[in-house]
């Protein structure tokens, strides 16, 4: 049924039933329903207005509404009725089947989409949003939307496919951006990609979008990158889930989990990203191109081909107008289990699938209070280092300090820092054999006495696992951090006081 609110005075409601509805009704009640897109289509929309979907009802074609809501009073889509979520299908006949061009103040809900034509097509989506020679874009919401079957591109420089997508941009007017949320959806079966987008990212015409807020999806089923803010400040992505991603993208192709690319200050948090199988890259987490101060915290990966996480930056366009650097990446109070599983060869190194892979000029990145933990490789030829840093355009990285980690291996590792300057590697505990370790006297090599490591399955809940016994040596006995957090994995207040505990925990023994 309708939920929200409709007893203000702003705006009219429009009813839509393409079973028992009529264009040429008024569209004012459910009796008297209009039944098409196209007459939606043909409507320039006031602020206030709702236009609510009979639960259960299909639509063929593509819904590109018109029209503008206001801050007090946006445009609302939502159903009305019992039953499932109302079904729009482009059928591939269009390159997105909703498309929200140039307006703002829109809140889409509840609502089912499809766009599957009978071959894969490049830019093909679900949803796109799009701000053109338009100034500031506010307050587009999506939310409870269902996307699934969309056959886009595998080739991302052809232009790929996915389920959402935003860009913004112009050659008049810089356009951006401003409150874009996209919450509570389900995202299955689409290809190439999950979310992403494309904006700003040169830093000579730098014009981010604020305030965008990527919450609570679950991604199934999409071979490439999960969600990629592109030209953003700020960006906060939390609570997604991706998993079960096809192994189907060609060879050389690159995909990753969640990522920034061109983007400041993005937070990604409380996120789980399991199951990535891209031929290129394949980490669940990442920190790109001309990125400053990511924060990657709080978040689950596992069983992930190509690693955990990957920070780089090419080294080709540093210093230049473009490209500032990816520098003050956080990566802190994560758990990766069974990352860098690849069992094939690339062009690279072997099976290249370091846990952790540091390449080009990334300045100052912080590594601290994580848990990685690495089963036995079920191949020898699987790559064995848990961290590797490399050159990227002819620049390596430089200061990155790692400490507070759990090393769990059983299998012996090794780091790899080739010609990387300024690593600081120190309050770690290893646990298993590794090599290349560069300061063997501050870390500690003892077993870290978990609660139950055994008992690792999806979902972040499952990670008590890795709660410190009170017998653990990993007590008090990590590094301050300067601007760290204030809470651990599971919410326990850091103790001010005194020395942090190494790992995902800070066991209080009050």
């Amino acid at each position: 049924m309708y939920l929200s609110s409709c007893n203000d005075t702003h705006g009219v409601i429009y009813y839509i039933d393409s079973g028992l509805g009529n264009d040429n009704h008024p569209g004012s009640s459910p009796e008297k329903a209009w039944a098409s897109l196209q007459r939606l289509n043909q409507t320039e929309f006031q602020p206030g207005d709702k236009i609510l979907f009979r639960a259960g009802t299909e639509y063929f074609g593509q819904f590109k509404p018109g029209g503008f809501g206001s801050q007090e009073h946006p445009v609302m889509v939502d159903r009305y009725g019992e039953g499932d979520k109302p079904a729009i299908h482009g059928q591939g006949k269009y390159t997105s089947t909703l498309f929200l061009y140039n307006v703002e103040y829109w809140e889409i809900n509840n609502l089912e989409i499809t766009n599957k034509g009978e071959n894969r097509e490049a830019g093909r989506r679900g949803v796109i949003i799009k701000a053109e020679d338009y100034g500031d874009c506010h307050h587009i919401h999506l939310k409870n939307l269902v996307i699934h079957d969309v056959n886009g591109s595998l080739i991302k420089s052809e232009g790929g496919g996915g389920a959402i997508f935003w860009k913004n941009g112009g050659d008049s007017i810089k356009t951006r951006f401003i409150d874009l949320l996209i919450e509570d959806c389900y995202m299955y079966r689409c290809e190439r990609n999950g979310i992403n987008s494309r904006g700003y990212t040169s830093r000579d015409q730098w014009h981010p979008s604020l305030q965008v807020v990527i919450r609570n999806n679950l991604l199934e089923e999409i071979p490439g990158d999960g969600i990629v803010p592109i030209g953003c400040d700020g960006a906060m992505i939390e609570h997604n889930i991706m998993r079960n991603c096809p192994d189907i993208l060609p060879h050389r192709e690159a995909a990753a989990g969640i990522w920034p690319w061109s983007s400041d200050n993005t937070i990604i948090q409380y996120n789980e990203v399991s199951g990535h199988n891209a031929k290129w890259d394949g980490q669940g987490f990442d920190s790109d191109w001309n990125c400053q101060n990511t924060i990657i915290q709080y978040n689950y990966s596992h069983d992930n081909a190509g690693g955990f996480l990957l920070v780089c930056n090419n080294g080709n366009n540093i210093g230049t107008p473009r490209n500032v650097g990816t520098t003050g990446t956080i990566v802190r109070y994560n758990v990766s289990v069974n990352d860098g599983i690849r069992s094939y060869s690339t062009n690279r190194r072997g099976y290249f699938s370091p846990t952790m892979h540091i390449s080009g000029p990334c300045y100052d990145t912080k590594i601290y209070n994580n848990v990685i933990f690495i089963p036995s490789k079920s191949k020898d030829e699987i790559d064995h280092t848990v961290i590797e840093m490399d050159n990227w355009g002819g620049p390596w990285p430089d200061t990155t300090l790692i400490v507070n980690n759990i090393f769990y291996s059983e299998d012996p590792l090794d780091f790899f820092w080739g010609e990387s300057k300024n690593n600081t590697v120190t309050h770690n505990l290893f646990h298993g054999s590794f090599n290349n370790i560069p300061d063997e006297v501050r870390n500690i090599f003892k077993a870290p006495d978990w609660a139950d490591s055994g008992m690792i399955k999806p979902g972040l809940e499952s990670l008590e696992g890795f709660k410190l016994n009170p017998g653990s040596p990993c007590i008090k006995m990590g590094l301050k951090v300067a601007q760290g957090p204030v809470t651990d994995l599971f919410g326990n207040s850091l103790v001010e006081s005194r020395s942090p505990s190494i790992g995902v925990h800070e066991f209080n023994d009050k």
